[in-house]
């Protein structure tokens, strides 16, 4: 993994209270994920002037729950949102409970976050965290347009 190192920034944990997103929700086959959550992505940007209430209409939230029951499979691309009123039909709504999360800031290519997932779970495993399969995981997306330049910090829920 020599040069991919300086893609990857410092760790630690914090606390975040419960979160309300508006967006999509995607499912599709494992390795199709790469290309689909791009497009809703996109898809997401476009509808912004349509939802009321987003916080920081420029940062999209992606929501994943690692072992998930049917109901949460997938991959949910949101904005965060003060209140679910006038959310237009076409977007899921969904709840994020107050969670702990260890955390991770990457910043490249798209097809090389698992790595940075890699390092942020080597790191959680030497300082004794337990990763928590049935619960959301986040990933805070500051840039990504541009597939091969992307910045978003990892949310990992710990126990």
């Amino acid at each position: 993994m020599e040069g991919v190192g300086s893609m990857f920034n410092e760790k630690k944990v914090t606390e975040v209270g419960e979160l309300k997103l508006a967006g999509y929700r995607i499912l599709c086959e494992g390795d199709q994920y790469i290309v689909e959550i791009p497009k809703a992505s996109l898809r997401l940007q476009e509808k912004l002037k349509d939802i009321p209430f987003a916080i920081h209409p420029m940062q999209q939230i992606g929501a994943f729950v690692v072992d998930s029951v049917p109901e949460n499979d997938g991959y949910w691309i949101c904005v965060e949102v003060k209140e679910f009123r006038d959310i237009p039909d076409d977007l899921i709504q969904l709840t994020i409970p107050p969670q702990r999360y260890a955390v991770s800031r990457y910043s490249g290519p798209n097809d090389k976050i698992r790595d940075a997932y890699s390092d942020l779970h080597a790191w959680m495993e030497e300082n004794r965290y337990t990763r928590r399969m049935d619960a959301w995981h986040l990933e805070k997306f500051h840039s990504w347009e541009d597939r091969e330049n992307v910045v978003v910090e990892l949310f990992d829920t710990i126990a």
